[in-house]
Parts: structure tokens; C-alpha cells; sequence
């Protein structure tokens, strides 16, 4: 591990970069060595900054510094990055932060978290400019800390992310309709069986744009997904040159596949005639219904749940706190997280073991079915009939 010089304090502005970037901007061996050296400290899926974090705690933790005050986005209160919060309050203390002040920089507008660690010997905590009792992981003040929240296995196997293109499989209303309306294939076939709806975050929070997706499903062989003549050429055009250069062999090999094809929330939606999403980022956390022909996007979280109580649940106020405090944000929108947020959540029943014979569950069904009427009629009002 490169040695930093000897110090009593470390102050700074880490360089960031999301995880998910990481090989692409730097590159397969240096990432590869990064893992290995902080294997099991970091997550392989936080940020690049998070490792700042990690390198000053254990130069603390073995007493060669005295205390350290970085700078990060935001997002390091939530997800995999909270973790190396959990491992400084586990091995000292946090005792300042400014857990999310806007940041602007030749134009580019964040939104950061300020925070000063050392090894537990000071005892004053300061959150936010204000005294507290204690500075939590996600950089929230007090002695209730909901980081300690454990998964519930009751809800497991119902909230999953949307399916991963990787390529261009998208297609423009007017260009879906070309290939949805061509004759039978050769294997007697319609393309709609290829050819499906596709929603993404933009058409939860915005309009609905009409598009629609090839997705030759999670199984299906190069020999068969050709007998689609149409949608195929289209694949093999747009989609198969950058695939065949992808890094991973499952990725490059199977270039006709959407590279997280996301089998398990397929199962789950087989059997249910519609489904709720929410975006995976958004200022404002909503729940929409789809019906079970299309395919919602990565950038949307998937319920794979088909009754209105639920759906009044999830949009209900203490789901909206719970996930507000429970996820992680991308500047000023907060972004939900099936692990952190929906399995952790204390639904008022484990999900599927809703009593029929209380009045709350038809009530709060309602309430939900009103919502989505009273919001579509808004969003799309009838046309006015005029008086004769």
C-alpha cells in the first residue's frame, strides 16, 4: 500500500468517481489492484473517494494520524459507501459533518457531505454547525440510528432493478411500428414477440414517449433470435459492433442479449397482469403501474405486486421519510435502493400475509385506486363535451 507522509492531520478533497465508472475511466488493472488491495474494507460497488475515506480510518486506527476531514458528495451516506462510515464510527468516531451543502465549481453544481473523523477521543459532536449527541452513519444527528436496520427475509424476492440494455435495442415509435407490422418470419412468428413496450425513468417522471425494445428475452440462441429477420439485422447493426469489443465474455459472447437481462424479475412478473415502478432517481419519490407487456428500464425499480394495497403502502408518507433516509441521492434527487430501503422497510404486514378481514387493506386499497384515477385525470383530462 503506497505510504502517505507522516502527518497529524489529514485535510482534503478526494478526487470522485461512481463505481460503476471506475473501469471505464481507469481502466481494468488498475481497478483490479484497487479490489484486491482494500479487499474486504471497500465494496467494490462505492465510489472512488470512498477509499480516501478508508485509508485515512486505518492510518487512525493504528495511530499514525491523528484525525483526518474529507470531503465527499453526498451519496456517501447511503449504500455501499455508508459502509466505510460504519467501519469509522466502529473503529473511532465521526465528531463533525455537514452531511449535504450544494458545491458549484466552474459550473458543475453538487452536492457534498464535510466530515471529520478521528479515533474516538473528542468528545464534542457538531452536525450541521449544531451540538448533538452523535453523528450516525448516514450523517444524521442523535441516538436512533436506522443504519442498524436489518433485511427482513419477508421482503426478499419482490423488489428487483429494471432490465440492462447495454446497446442500443431501443426503437423509436415509428420504427417499432415498421417491424411490429412486417409479415410472419420464416419460423411463423410475429415480431411483437421480440418487440416489446419499454419504459424508462424519463417516461415515470416526464411524459410517456411510446418507445418500445427488442429483447430476444434471457435464453434464447443466436439461431433462434435470427429467425426474427427484422429485429435482428437491427441488433447485429446497431448493437453487435461495440458488444463484441465489451470486456466480459458473457456480455460480448451473447451480443443479442441485453447484457442484465434480469431473469428472476421476469418470473416474478409472468403471473401478474401489471406491476408497480418508481424511478430510480427522482426529486420526488412516485409509483407508477405497468402493465406486464413491458419492459421497464434499469432506471427504474420494479415491485412485483399487482394489488392496489401495496401500492398505497409504498406511496404512503412513512415509506416516503423511510426511503428519504434510507437511500442515497445524485445531487439534489434522491435515489431509492431495493436493499437498503425496500427490504429493510417494516411493512404494517409482512408482504402476503395481508388479512383480509381487516377494514384498513380495502381501505387503503381504495384510497390508492383514487390517487392514480384522480392523477391520470389530471395529467390527462378528458376532453371537455360541449353543452347543446
Amino acid at each position: 500500500e503506497p505510504v502517505w507522509p507522516a502527518a497529524d492531520v489529514v485535510i482534503g478533497n478526494p478526487p470522485f468517481l461512481g463505481g460503476k465508472r471506475l473501469r471505464s475511466e481507469l481502466g481494468n488493472a488498475p481497478v483490479d489492484a484497487l479490489f484486491a488491495l482494500y479487499r474486504d474494507r471497500v465494496p467494490h460497488e462505492a465510489d472512488l473517494v470512498v477509499y480516501w475515506f478508508e485509508r485515512s480510518r486505518a492510518l487512525i486506527e493504528r495511530g499514525t494520524l491523528l484525525r483526518a476531514g474529507l470531503l465527499s458528495t453526498n451519496s456517501i451516506r447511503g449504500g455501499a459507501n455508508r459502509k466505510v462510515l460504519k467501519r469509522i464510527k466502529a473503529s473511532g468516531d465521526i465528531f463533525m459533518a455537514w452531511s449535504d451543502r450544494p458545491w458549484v465549481l466552474d459550473g458543475a453544481a453538487v452536492r457534498v457531505s464535510m466530515i471529520g473523523f478521528d479515533d474516538g477521543s473528542e468528545q464534542e459532536r457538531v452536525l450541521e454547525g449544531q451540538l448533538t449527541a452523535a453523528i450516525n452513519p448516514d450523517l444524521t444527528g442523535g441516538n436512533a440510528d436506522i443504519t442498524t436496520a436489518k433485511r427482513l427475509p419477508e421482503n426478499a424476492g419482490l423488489a428487483f432493478m429494471g432490465d440492462t440494455k447495454g446497446g442500443a435495442f431501443d426503437l423509436t415509435p415509428d420504427a417499432a411500428v415498421t417491424m411490429i407490422t412486417a409479415p410472419l418470419n420464416v419460423n411463423g412468428r410475429p415480431n411483437t414477440d421480440v418487440v416489446k413496450p419499454w419504459v424508462n425513468g424519463l417516461d415515470i417522471t416526464r411524459r410517456p414517449r411510446g418507445m418500445c425494445i427488442i429483447d430476444f428475452g434471457t435464453e434464447m440462441v443466436e439461431g433462434d433470435a435470427a429467425l426474427y429477420e427484422a429485429p435482428f439485422a437491427y441488433v447485429q447493426t446497431h448493437v453487435k459492433p461495440e458488444r463484441l469489443l465489451n470486456n466480459r465474455a458473457a456480455y460480448r459472447d451473447r451480443w443479442w442479449i441485453h447484457v442484465e437481462a434480469r431473469p428472476e424479475m421476469r418470473r416474478k412478473l409472468t403471473s401478474l397482469r401489471r406491476f408497480i415502478v418508481s424511478p430510480a432517481v427522482a426529486k420526488f419519490r412516485l409509483f407508477s403501474w405497468l402493465t406486464n407487456d413491458t419492459l421497464p428500464d434499469h432506471a427504474l425499480f420494479v415491485f412485483a405486486r399487482e394489488d392496489d394495497y401495496f401500492f398505497g403502502v409504498l406511496h404512503s408518507r412513512f415509506h416516503e421519510i423511510w426511503a428519504l433516509r434510507m437511500g442515497t441521492s445524485l445531487e439534489d434527487r434522491p435515489r431509492y435502493t431495493p436493499t437498503t430501503t425496500f427490504e429493510t422497510y417494516p411493512f404494517p404486514w409482512p408482504p402476503g400475509q395481508e388479512p383480509v378481514d381487516d377494514p384498513r387493506v380495502p381501505a387503503v386499497a381504495a384510497a390508492a385506486a383514487r390517487l392514480v384515477e384522480l392523477r391520470n385525470a389530471w395529467l390527462n383530462p378528458p376532453t371537455p363535451t360541449p353543452r347543446r
